[in-house]
């Protein structure tokens, strides 16, 4: 039976919170992998069991997400950012086999930029793509963020300028750092404009969902090219990268260079990942276990219909919190209203001294990990699936408390 081990409520954006029944599950997996008297840590990559607790993992993740048969689910490592430099490199041997006469000018990279993460994937495609591509920004945010040089909104659909034939077309759909997060309603001014892309076409879109993978559907999954997560974030320890890839981003990357693309590396090469079942070399072992466990247990508890709905309780509740302290002048939200990440949720305490105050407060009672990024500071609270609505709950009442005491 689970005891609380002494842990405190871990807020952190992420290496994050995970479900304490998975970390005792992992306890066992350690000194036995499923019946095989191997731990998990020391057992072969390509043993029998290992490959079926691999397979199911992949059954999970596409069952759940409902991800179409048009894709390939592939595991590989180097992160997020690791994938600021996959999906650049893939997709421009994609686009040179399909136009090897382009130049650098009809050589299209659009980039959203919303955040530090869009910012920064922006900047490694203007880094590998020089005399190559052309790197666009599609929009940009600050532009029209209540100072003119923040981060807190998703811009009007109207600003958004994509290329007629790009290589690539990339979004941040949830700002880590920031807290600014597309939003799930396709009807909300603040979506991912989709009616925006070319119709009827394998639209080289790309998303980055390292931070809200596996907390609700994915809208317009199929519409796709590439979706990458590091799993760090919601389902599982640092060292494993989820991708979610349309079969045809999975190129030849070696002919495609014969052409001019630039050389794949092929430890980065969607295609040698696909071609070898995502054993290519030995993967992260332990972090798939553990994010195979997380998925199981979303499994066996409604999957993500189930979680889809706690998280938007949690959300709500909490941004209530924050928009009462704003009113008595005890907080400052930080996102414009309908921006506003269900996972990240970013504001400031105002008053000298106060934000040190909430945070001593906090961890005197065991809420730990709120301190905003050090690029923006504040306050962050990252709501991931592994945060349960008590744990919550507990940090609410809190803020309702600092709140009161701030006015008496």
């Amino acid at each position: 039976m689970s005891t609380d081990h002494g842990r405190a409520i871990n807020f952190g954006a992420g290496p994050s919170a995970l479900p304490l029944s998975v970390l005792e599950e992992t306890q066992a997996g350690l000194l036995n992998f499923e019946g095989t008297g191997i731990g998990i840590a020391e057992i072969s990559h390509r043993s029998k069991e290992f490959q079926t607790f691999l397979d199911e993992f992949e059954r999970n993740i596409r069952t759940q997400l409902e991800v179409p048969p048009t894709h390939r689910i592939l595991f590989t490592q180097g992160g997020g950012t690791g994938q600021f430099s996959a999906v650049v490199l893939n997709l421009l041997a994609r686009h040179r086999l399909l136009h090897p006469q382009a130049t650098a000018a009809d050589t299209v990279l659009d980039y959203v930029v919303t955040g530090s993460w869009s910012k920064k994937a922006a900047e490694e495609a203007r880094r590998l793509s020089g005399g190559i591509a052309t790197v666009r920004t599609a929009v940009d945010a600050r532009v029209y963020s209540k100072d003119g040089k923040s981060f807190d909104n998703i811009p009007p659909h109207a600003e958004f300028a994509f290329a007629d034939d790009p290589a690539l077309i990339y979004y941040c759909e949830n700002e880590t750092v920031d807290g600014v997060e597309f939003s799930h309603d396709l009807e909300s001014p603040a979506a991912f404009p989709f009616h925006l892309l070319k119709q009827n076409s394998l639209v080289p879109l790309v998303a980055d969902y390292s931070s809200s993978f596996m907390c609700r559907p994915i809208p317009r999954l199929a519409d796709h090219a590439v979706i990458y997560a590091g799993a760090q974030k919601n389902i599982g320890p640092a060292g494993l990268t989820i991708l979610i890839v349309r079969e045809d981003c999975i190129v030849d990357v070696d002919a495609a260079a014969k052409l001019g693309a630039p050389p794949v590396p092929l430890i980065l090469s969607y295609k040698t990942l696909a071609d070898s079942g995502s054993l290519y070399n030995t993967p992260s072992v332990l972090a798939i276990y553990m994010a195979g466990l997380v998925l199981r247990r979303m499994k066996q508890n409604g999957g993500l219909p189930f979680y889809e709905e706690v998280n938007r309780r949690k959300a709500k509740k909490l941004y209530a919190a924050i928009h009462e302290g704003e009113q008595k002048g005890v907080f400052r939200r930080k996102v414009q209203q309908g921006s506003e990440s269900w996972m990240n949720a970013v504001f400031e305490v105002l008053g000298e001294g106060a934000e040190k105050k909430f945070l001593e407060g906090a961890e005197k009672l065991g809420m730990k990990g709120l301190k905003g990024h050090r690029s923006v500071g504040g306050i962050r609270v990252s709501l991931y699936n592994a945060i349960t609505e008590q744990e919550a709950d507990k940090l609410i009442a809190y803020m309702t408390q600092f709140i009161a005491e701030a006015n008496n």
